[in-house]
């Protein structure tokens, strides 16, 4: 019976799956589709579109091929709500993993086995788990959204198993390498931007990002509103990170004096210049644009290490270093997570593992010091 769905042999392991939907415009609508397997397997498929028949919740499979679907994705849904540096990462993405090895696969008829293959060929290809995780995001999402426009059912990127993520390399400073680092920035046309780093835990492009009507010196804080973000394309400031990232942040006085010299120094450097293109931002170079982050790392930060015979680090690093010091030091995790723009105070947690047995160590103590000696402890309390 049509109603029922019908199946019909067209080869060995070769079935073809007929089910009736209904009439449209007074012409009755089939849905077609050849299964290569067993009997068993076009009944499964049968039962499937008919049980979605008859709760509404069936969709045509879409014939789109998945390159062209995800280049309308992109320029669909992707460009009008991301920054610039995010579409041309995830651009990056598409055309340099996803299309090639995916793009002429029909997009209703992916498989998460399929998938999960691809996914282990870029492993076995030396490609990052990182980076593996990074093109499933890309693809997960535009999976999603293709659920949303109804061109599938369920999106088979959800079904499959990622490579087991690195832990990410990080090498901040100890307490007395953070020292010498601070006296040996003391000279450094850069003081500002480092020792604001490593005080206020901010990341390299939300300081770059900054601009003097962020800074109040009244109250000795800094609020974090956007980010520097550099493409081939040039240079543009935008929102933070998360809704989190957007923060105000208590700064040492001596942070604040150097911020205040370095103030002082760029005025003298707007009036001895010919040409300054004034955008406000606290650290600028000779023309008034934003530094190249390279070029600070190479030609100061580096040089600086050096010096100091410091161990190699990253701008990056000098944010860990806050977080390591702050946490070590037995400031509580909400508090560091939130200087930090921080989604969550996991997050933070377990980015920052490492400091934990330490601080465990020091519970234990203070533990010992409450139950097995209690008089020392009220003697101390009365003291």
């Amino acid at each position: 019976m049509i109603l029922a769905g019908q199946i019909i042999k067209r080869g060995d392991g070769v079935y073809l799956v007929r089910v009736y939907l209904g009439k449209e415009g007074g012409k009755r609508k089939y849905h077609n589709k050849t299964i290569h397997g067993n009997k068993k397997d076009a009944e499964r498929y049968r039962n499937k579109v008919l049980r979605e028949r008859d709760t509404g919740t069936f969709i045509k499979p879409s014939k789109e091929l998945l390159g062209p679907y995800l280049e309308r994705w992109l320029k669909t849904a992707v460009e009008p709500r991301v920054a610039a540096s995010t579409f041309i990462s995830y651009s990056n993405y598409v055309s340099c993993y996803l299309v090639p090895a995916l793009g002429d696969k029909i997009l209703s008829e992916l498989e998460p086995l399929e998938l999960q293959e691809f996914y282990n060929s870029l492993t076995n290809r030396g490609i990052s788990p990182k980076t593996v995780k990074n093109i499933h995001c890309v693809l997960n999402n535009a999976l999603n959204q293709a659920v949303k426009w109804e061109l599938i059912t369920k999106n088979p990127s959800s079904l499959v198993d990622l490579p087991k993520k690195k832990s990410k390399e990080m090498r901040p400073l100890n307490p007395d390498e953070a020292a010498r680092f601070m006296e040996a920035i003391d000279y450094s046309p850069w003081k500002a931007f480092f020792s604001l780093l490593l005080a206020s835990g901010m990341r390299p492009g939300e300081a770059l990002g900054l601009k003097w009507q962020d800074i109040d010196f009244k109250k000795g804080r800094v609020h974090v509103q956007r980010a520097l973000s550099t493409t081939k394309q040039g240079w543009r400031l935008e929102d933070t990170k998360t809704p989190q990232s957007r923060r105000s942040i208590p700064l040492p006085p001596s942070v604040m004096k150097a911020l205040d010299e370095h103030k002082v120094n760029q005025a003298t450097v707007k009036l001895n210049s010919e040409k300054y293109n004034d955008y406000g931002l606290v650290f600028a170079g000779k023309t008034g644009d934003p530094p190249d982050y390279r070029n600070i790392y190479k030609r100061h930060f580096k040089q600086i290490l050096e010096d100091a015979e410091l161990p190699s680090i990253k701008l990056y690093d000098l944010r860990h270093t806050c977080a390591t010091l702050l946490l070590s030091a037995g400031e509580h995790p909400k508090i560091v997570s939130e200087r930090l723009g921080h989604s969550s105070v996991t997050l933070t947690l377990d980015t920052y593992s490492h400091v934990l047995p330490d601080m465990q160590t020091a519970a234990t103590e203070k533990l010992e010091g409450m139950l097995f000696e209690p008089d020392a402890h009220k003697g101390t309390q009365k003291g």
